[in-house]
């Protein structure tokens, strides 16, 4: 059967926020030289959730693609440099290890470090994993400096992310976006109209009786999912099997000292809490499941580890964890929240909008699509989504505490085959295979893993080829050097302060 293909002239973006102003920025570029006219309606009078503060370094690839340096979006937004997360009290109480954007230590041929670090450990060299990660010590000691651009070996490699006001980032990508001709329309939409013989979206109708069609719809309404839910009535894949919270308070605060190149997610009895630093002043919040603390217990467990002062009250959202199950439907493409929301743990949020918005552009190579580029969409948007969400998962199914029900109840859930597997591989032989569509490489399931001291039983037989000595040499040598390249390297304040002019402000 053939495949018929939709023509596009035009396309209306609904909901503003940080995914429908990066979506409007990108295709806003993507159809400069094609006759496709793009609108994007927003209400000033409806807030956004806007807790979406931290990133991963993918975000600075999609800006990078619209023209923007990475120091004219810190200075715009207030951000601050971001090597990785903390995770606090996760593995056990007390307990504390990074997550980085970078490498560890240096693989020999076609074997992996972390089978060396392994034999090293049987031998009974008690070094962690982290000793070999220069992101994780640069972290530590709250330096940054940009990274080589030609790395002489891998222990130079790590990749960097911001912290940063999402509505000032919205306001960047607005500014651009208004300027490649996007028309903006502040408004309240009262009613969805569709075509009546195959139920795809005509127009949406705004509360002065006003009419605006498309050819095609994006739906960056969040979690009301105006059009994909309330009006296509899409279906939802709920996660809450495995993923137990579902409930969140935000609150943004004073900020008290120097802001760190890191993330902090402190687990609490039952959820966790960020902590975002920023130049200006410090996102908080409190992830927690409803089924083992109440609100009023919540909000008081994040009032209670609050850095400074809050600067409003705190805003609780609730949140089904899962996904929509056709993320593009008809003529309506889901992006951001509208089609799903796993939990602001590893700052997936906003790295789904880029991929999202990178499979559009890759969908209209013309102003044209057919149903095998709808089908092609969903696919990929769905294995993403499970990627990230065993990702996620296995953050709580590794966990080691024994102090409350909830950490307990998620070490012993079953989990997904696909998460099973991939655990299983690990432990029995180290396996770290990368997947298709997966936006955590080996690297980050290794950090994990060791953070959570969830080791394989066995290192590779190939790294017995290598003497003791020599392999317990080399190992010093990588640590040595990491700490070497550490020493001088400019305090993150001392970053900010000479790009962005931070001490000044302060």
């Amino acid at each position: 059967m053939a495949h018929s293909n939709h023509q596009i002239s035009s396309i209306v973006i609904v909901g503003g926020g940080t995914a429908g102003w990066m979506t409007a920025a990108a295709l806003s570029q993507h159809f400069q030289h094609m006759a496709v006219k793009i609108t994007l309606i927003e209400s000033s009078q409806l807030g956004t959730v806007g807790v979406g503060e931290a990133t991963i370094p993918t975000l600075r690839r999609f800006y990078t693609k619209l023209g923007f340096s990475d120091i004219e979006v810190i200075r715009a937004t207030n951000a601050t440099c971001k090597l990785g997360i903390e995770f606090q009290d996760w593995h056990s109480l007390g307990s504390s290890f990074i997550h980085p954007f970078g490498l560890f230590g240096v693989p020999v041929k076609d074997t992996p470090f972390h089978h060396y670090w392994l034999k090293a450990q049987q031998l009974g060299q008690k070094t962690e994993l982290a000793d070999y990660s220069l992101g994780i010590n640069l972290a530590k000691h709250n330096k940054f400096c940009l990274p080589s651009p030609k790395p002489e070996s891998n222990l130079q490699v790590f990749d960097w992310a911001l912290h940063f006001d999402a509505d000032l980032f919205a306001e960047l990508m607005r500014t651009y976006a208004v300027k490649k001709q996007v028309e903006h329309v502040d408004a309240k939409i009262a009613e969805v109209l569709c075509h009546q013989q195959d139920g795809n979206i005509a127009a949406v109708r705004l509360e002065n009786g006003q009419d605006i069609s498309a050819d095609l719809f994006i739906d960056c309404s969040g979690f009301s999912g105006l059009l994909i839910d309330k009006t296509l009535k899409c279906a939802y894949e709920d996660w809450s099997e495995w993923l137990y919270c579902d409930r969140a308070f935000a609150v943004q605060t004073e900020s008290s000292t120097n802001p760190i190149p890191r993330t902090i997610a402190k687990a609490h009895s039952a959820g966790w809490q960020w902590q975002i630093p920023l130049q200006h002043r410090t996102g908080n919040g409190h992830v927690y499941s409803s089924r083992y603390i109440s609100d009023e217990d919540a909000l008081q467990t994040l009032v209670e580890h609050l850095p400074g002062e809050p600067l409003h009250a705190p805003r609780r959202f609730s949140f089904t964890p899962g996904r929509r199950l056709k993320a593009w439907d008809k003529n309506c493409i889901a992006v951001g929240l509208a089609a799903g929301f796993l939990e602001p743990l590893e700052s997936t949020s906003i790295a789904l909008v880029e991929t999202a918005i990178e499979k559009i552009i890759l969908s209209f190579p013309k102003p044209q699509y057919s149903q095998l580029e709808v089908e092609r969409f969903n696919s990929v948007t769905a294995t993403e989504y499970e990627r990230i969400r065993d990702f996620i998962i296995l953050h709580y199914k590794a966990n080691q505490r024994t102090d409350s029900a909830m950490w307990r109840d998620c070490r012993a859930m079953t989990v997904p085959d696909s998460l099973q597997q991939k655990m299983q591989a690990f432990k029995a032989v180290g396996s770290l295979e990368r997947k298709p569509w997966e936006i955590f490489g080996p690297d980050s399931w290794l950090a994990i893993y060791a953070g959570f001291e969830y080791l394989p039983q066995s290192y590779a037989a190939q790294v017995d080829n290598m003497p003791n000595d020599y392999l317990l040499n080399n190992l010093a040598n990588m640590r040595n050097s990491i700490i070497n390249m550490v020493k001088p390297v400019p305090t993150h304040v001392e970053f900010l302060t000479r790009f962005c002019s931070y001490g000044d402000k302060h």
